[in-house]
């Protein structure tokens, strides 16, 4: 045994006692020839005290040590001094008396320091390039091992609540859906490839087809799209499906799952159920299907205020069905000018001619380039509906819904963001439901908002014929904090309205057979009502850990050009390689 502890396992109750240690050295610290290190691990951190008076060849051979160096440490523990226990590490009153002392490797100079503070500096793409040595800090490991009590806390959860994990293939077929798909040439079948899955939303539905009845899976998803920091071409998602269910059920056990994950974190329990919200609410009230509700700032209709309004530009709006909303951002009149010029921008990017404002000044005054077109009636209207009271900025935005919901909902975020408004350490959970069966793309096209096994409302089915697009979904996301979570439905059981489906969504016949035919035929033999959601596992992750990107609690991750730096992944192959999967390169010039 080449140790008895870990260097985070020692305290006052092993004083006397002989120990073995094993680690890498943080520090070596010479204080007149009596050397101290801190051996770490992912344990924690034990100080060896080498002292020629207690052992002369354990202490010449901490002399040579250096950081990152992987040594044993035998020797006896002991109380530190009242005065130099150190209370921030759990082994902090205690001490190892070096004995003996092997040097198991050495290291060279780090490209990067392994210090906390000082890593926290280091540009991503170093530590990134050497992420076995980032590994080792205490921030990245608290991450991983987060995610792997979470993972457990999943699996333990539905255990109890009957669900079984069935692990799906990972070389399917390519049914291209919302991104491109990761190709596999397949050696056997010259010309035919497999794909890399996005989802196996088609897999559980199959097994619900199969009678599994409660699935799960801690699922690997690959899509070939565009990155940023919620997003890596390869990820993780707690799948779900269940059959003979509602909406109900499903909400039921996902909050269930979320409190259960939310403890093995480390953080309180959420209070049961989670809250909801329609999607037209949320739109209404967040200008977003992902509302952030840890800080208030809510969307508010002035319709009614502006109605008789003989200020052109909200009468014209009015007129032509358009709406009037404005923020109150509570507070923030002192908010620079500039910072008001940056939004004017953005919402002009958002189809608007600008954005109006009321800056409320601390003697009650309103400055406002508009505010000399209200009547006394409007402005006494405003202060009651807003709650407007000296120190507020107001910001108004007038065009169509479609226009001011998600310019408003953005500009929520970045005033709240600027001002520091947004709490840190809470979790404000929501479900957004009833989202639209359809949008509409420019050129007139319908496509589904979720996918297209997404059952409609009962009761909107017959408006498929008339009016698709005032169909509803039984359609549902879970948000944390703004951020979505998962998103799931109550799928389409019945082959007949799947077809009609397809048909709605403009899937040719040969399209359905080649994409769909297996789904489409599986439920044509007696499938069950079923329902399910996808949760992003690393999305959960980052946000339990409070980390920045899902980079931070990914192991191995890539960069956001996806590419493995510590690998050099993606690489090219050599010809035989290719010849065999017969596939002959044409590159762009600049490729070349």
């Amino acid at each position: 045994m080449k140790r008895s502890h870990t260097c985070g396992a020692l305290t006052a109750e092993q004083v006397g006692q002989a120990v073995t240690l094993c680690g890498w050295v943080d520090t070596v610290r010479d204080h007149g020839g009596i050397l101290f290190i801190d051996l770490r691990d992912r344990y924690g951190m034990t100080q060896v005290v080498c002292d020629p008076d207690d052992s002369a060849a354990a202490a010449e051979v901490a002399k040579s040590t250096r950081p990152e160096f992987v040594i044993q440490v035998k020797g006896t523990v002991r109380a530190r001094p009242a005065d130099m226990v150190n209370p921030r590490i759990a082994t902090g009153a205690i001490e190892v008396v070096g004995e003996g002392l092997t040097i198991l490797n050495t290291s060279k100079t780090p490209p990067f320091p392994l210090d906390e503070d000082k890593a926290a500096k280091v540009h991503e793409e170093l530590r990134m390039e050497s992420r076995y040595l980032d590994l080792r800090r205490a921030s990245v490991q608290r991450g991983l091992i987060l995610r792997h009590k979470m993972a457990i806390a999943v699996r333990k959860f539905m255990d109890e609540q009957e669900f079984i994990e069935v692990e799906t293939p990972i070389l399917t077929k390519s049914t291209p859906e919302g991104a491109r798909d990761y190709l596999v040439p397949n050696r056997v079948t010259p010309g035919t490839f497999y794909a890399l899955p996005q989802a196996p939303q088609q897999y559980k539905q199959l097994l619900m087809v199969g009678g599994m009845d409660r699935y799960f899976q801690l699922a690997r998803c690959f899509r070939d799209e565009d990155l940023r920091a919620d997003r890596q071409p390869e990820f993780t998602q707690i799948d779900v499906e269940m059959s003979f269910v509602d909406e109900e059920d499903l909400y039921g056990i996902i909050d269930g799952l979320l409190a259960e994950v939310m403890a093995a974190s480390g953080h309180p329990r959420p209070e049961l159920p989670l809250p909801r919200m329609s999607w037209h609410e949320a739109m209404d009230r967040f200008g977003s299907d992902k509302p952030d509700l840890r800080f208030g700032w809510e969307l508010t209709s002035l319709a009614d205020v502006f109605a008789e309004t003989e200020f052109k530009v909200f009468a014209n709006v009015l007129k032509s069905g358009g709406v009037i909303k404005a923020i109150n951002c509570k507070g923030q009149s002192g908010i620079p000018i500039r910072m008001i010029d940056e939004w004017t921008a953005l919402a002009k990017t958002h189809g608007m001619g600008g954005l109006a404002y009321i800056r409320v000044q601390e003697d009650g005054t309103w400055k406002s380039p508009i505010v000399k077109f209200f009547s006394e009636a409007e402005v006494e209207a405003l202060r009651a509906k807003l709650d407007i009271v000296p120190g507020d900025l107001v910001l108004f935005a007038a065009e169509q819904a479609k226009n001011v919901d998600p310019f408003l909902g953005k500009l929520r975020l970045e005033a709240a963001n600027f001002a520091g408004m947004i709490p840190q350490g809470d979790f404000k959970f929501t479900w957004v439901t009833e989202f639209p069966l359809f949008e509409e793309t420019d050129a007139g096209r319908l496509v589904s908002m979720h996918h297209p096994f997404t059952t409609p409302k009962p009761e909107d089915v017959p408006l498929l014929d008339t009016d698709p697009g005032s169909v509803r979904a039984v359609a549902y996301d879970i948000v944390l904090n703004g951020v979505e979570l998962g998103s799931g439905s109550i799928r389409i059981h019945d082959s007949a309205l799947q077809g009609k489906m397809f048909d709605l969504l403009k899937v040719s016949e040969e399209e359905k057979e080649s994409r769909f035919g297996h789904l489409l035929k599986a439920l044509s033999y007696g499938a069950p009502p079923h329902g399910g959601i996808a949760l992003g596992f690393d999305r959960l992750a980052l946000l339990m850990d409070g980390g920045k990107t899902i980079r931070d609690v990914i192991a191995f991750p890539k960069n956001h050009k996806g590419i493995d730096l510590m690998m050099d992944a993606p690489s090219t192959v050599d010809a035989k390689q290719l010849h065999d999967v017969h596939i002959q390169l044409d590159l762009p010039p600049e490729v070349e």
